[in-house]
Parts: structure tokens; C-alpha cells; sequence
């Protein structure tokens, strides 16, 4: 425990004392940890702390260790904690996220002080989910892309997700090895995403690993917010599939995880008395699904080309959207 962070922690709580209770994450390459601390005459029993604290040199584990990634990490955290001080507020239980008690920062280092999840009611953690748990997950997202729509991102990446392409083109580089046609459509799949009507802010990682579920009912909430930025909600929604089925689920449960998503878009963005034309939102998005899973597939074939996500329907998604590409331009 920094000094640093024992000021903040009581500052924020009121609390006398500080004890460190548990290590629940190592920060990616090296750059910090997640804390659970306990407290002692404070306003709450526990809190969270996200302490970033970049190291010398990268450790990357795929051995991306070069100056844009650092730079990218850097400010990553400097967008999740503009995120927790100007957005979260806005999230009610339908998009539940953690309250942000502190933000600090000296230089580099970053403390940020959050509510304790697992005391709020929400410490269950799965590495695989029942359809209802899926499904509260994608009605958590959209909510979020309903609270959100068509919100400025000032402060926050302009383009979310952690594999948008602006940023990664060292990877770009090797999906010219890998795959030639998806590399000379990279920037029509950007483009198209980009070009959609409607835009939200997405969470920009939003796998299974990042969402806690209630100790009872089907609640859930959210956390990790270094990614989020504009964009088009499906980018989220692919994603999350992706992250949590097989290939043959994702290929059979398409149609009805999507319409289930839809559903709550629309009932999310009619209890907020949004105006729109929900149809053409609709007809819009759903035909940007394969664009948007087939840009994380673009990224994942150049960072990792034998991952375990690039499997036969990914591979005919891509197939499809890069023929349509071509036989739009013809």
C-alpha cells in the first residue's frame, strides 16, 4: 500500500484505519494491481482500488512491447477515469456499475477508489452462463447503449474498443501475412462501422470476465471501463457473444440473442422517452453485426493468429462481409 493510496481511500471514506485484504487482479503487462481494502470507521466496510502504476519496461505476455502500446495503456486509464468522473453517474440498476468514491492521479500513477461489488450484492464471477444469464447480460447492454445514444465522447476514445484500428496497426501489419483480403478491407469494415446513423458509447471490452452477477435474481453489473468510447452497439454485442459461446452456439443463437438484445434496446430507449425512428435503428445495427464481429476477427488474426476464437464461423462471417465489401465497390 502507497501513501498515495492510503490518503485517498480515507479521504474518500472518512475512514481511521486501512488494512490490504486481497489482490484480485494484476493489471495487464505489468501496470498496476486491483485491491480489495478493508476499513475501520468509515462509510463503507470495503472498497476497491484500481492503482495503476506503470512499470520501466513492458511485459507484455504476446510480446507487444513497443512505444504505441504503452502509450495506448496510458491512456486507456486516463479515459476510465474521465469515464467514472463524468459518465457513470448516469447508470441506473438496468446498466449497473461501480460508484466511483476517488480519482487521483500524480504523473503516470492513477488511484482510483470504487465501491465494492461483491458488498453490494453483486460477487458471483462465471466462467461460463445459464441462457438467463446471457440474456441479463445482453439487457445490461442495452441499457447502456440506450442511456447513451448519441452521447458526446469528449474525453473518452472517440473510437471504443481496445482493437479499433487507428490503434493497432502493428497488428495490421501481420493480418497482411495472415490474411490478405480481410487486411485490404480493414478500412472499409472501420469505415462502415463508423458510417452507421446511430451511435452510442460502447464499454469496448465487454467479455464475460468483466461482468458481476447478483448474489440472487438476475442482476448483473459492469466494471473495466478503459475501452469505452463511441460507436455502434454491436461492436459490444458481438463481442460479448464471442466471448462466452461456442462457435456452433453463436452460429445457431444468432438470430434469437439479437432480437433479445433489440427488445431491451427498445424498451430501454422508450422508459428514457427517446425519440427515433426504432425500426431503422434496428435494420441498421442488425446488419452491421458480422461487419462489427468480423473487425474484432480482423484484430485477433493479427494479434494472435492461433487463437482459439478464429474458428469456422468467424472465418465465414468475414468471408461474407469482405465479398459484399467488394461487390459494393463494383
Amino acid at each position: 500500500m502507497t501513501e498515495l493510496i492510503e490518503r485517498i481511500v480515507l479521504q474518500a471514506t472518512g475512514g481511521r484505519s486501512i488494512t490490504e485484504c486481497a489482490v484480485l487482479q494484476r493489471l495487464w503487462s505489468g501496470y498496476g494491481s486491483i485491491v480489495r481494502y478493508g476499513l475501520e470507521g468509515a462509510s463503507v466496510a470495503s472498497v476497491i482500488v484500481k492503482h495503476v502504476s506503470p512499470p520501466n519496461a513492458g511485459n507484455h505476455p504476446r510480446g507487444w512491447n513497443t512505444d504505441l502500446s504503452h502509450e495506448r495503456k496510458l491512456t486507456s486509464y486516463r479515459v476510465e477515469t474521465r469515464w467514472y468522473e463524468n459518465f457513470a453517474g448516469r447508470c441506473d440498476r438496468g446498466c449497473r456499475v461501480p460508484q466511483c468514491l476517488a480519482v487521483a492521479r500524480e504523473g503516470d500513477e492513477v488511484v482510483m477508489v470504487l465501491e465494492d461489488l461483491d458488498a453490494a450484492g453483486y460477487s458471483r464471477r462465471l466462467t461460463r452462463v445459464s441462457e438467463s444469464e446471457l440474456f441479463a447480460c445482453l439487457r445490461w447492454l442495452a441499457n447502456f447503449h440506450a442511456t447513451f445514444l448519441s452521447e458526446q465522447v469528449e474525453g473518452l476514445w472517440e473510437s471504443g474498443t481496445y482493437w479499433h484500428l487507428e490503434t493497432r496497426p502493428d497488428e495490421l501489419k501481420i493480418l497482411a501475412k495472415e490474411d490478405a483480403a480481410l487486411y485490404e478491407a480493414a478500412g472499409r469494415i472501420d469505415a462502415r462501422l463508423k458510417g452507421s446513423s446511430y451511435h452510442t458509447l460502447v464499454h469496448g471490452d465487454a467479455k464475460l470476465a468483466n461482468f458481476c452477477f447478483a448474489d440472487e435474481g438476475e442482476g448483473v453489473a459492469a466494471v473495466d471501463f478503459q475501452y469505452v468510447g463511441g460507436g455502434c452497439g454491436m461492436k459490444d454485442v458481438a463481442y460479448f457473444i464471442g466471448s462466452c459461446l461456442t462457435e456452433d452456439a453463436c452460429a445457431e443463437g444468432e438470430l434469437r440473442l439479437l432480437d433479445l438484445y433489440f427488445e431491451s434496446l427498445r424498451e430501454g430507449l422508450l422508459g428514457k422517452g427517446v425519440a427515433l425512428d426504432f425500426d431503422e435503428l434496428e435494420a441498421d445495427w442488425r446488419r452491421l453485426y458480422p461487419v462489427a464481429w468480423t473487425d474484432f476477427h480482423r484484430f485477433l488474426k493479427g494479434w494472435s493468429p492461433g487463437h482459439w476464437k478464429i474458428n469456422t464461423y468467424s472465418e465465414r462471417l468475414a468471408h461474407e462481409v469482405v465479398a459484399g465489401l467488394k461487390e459494393a465497390r463494383s
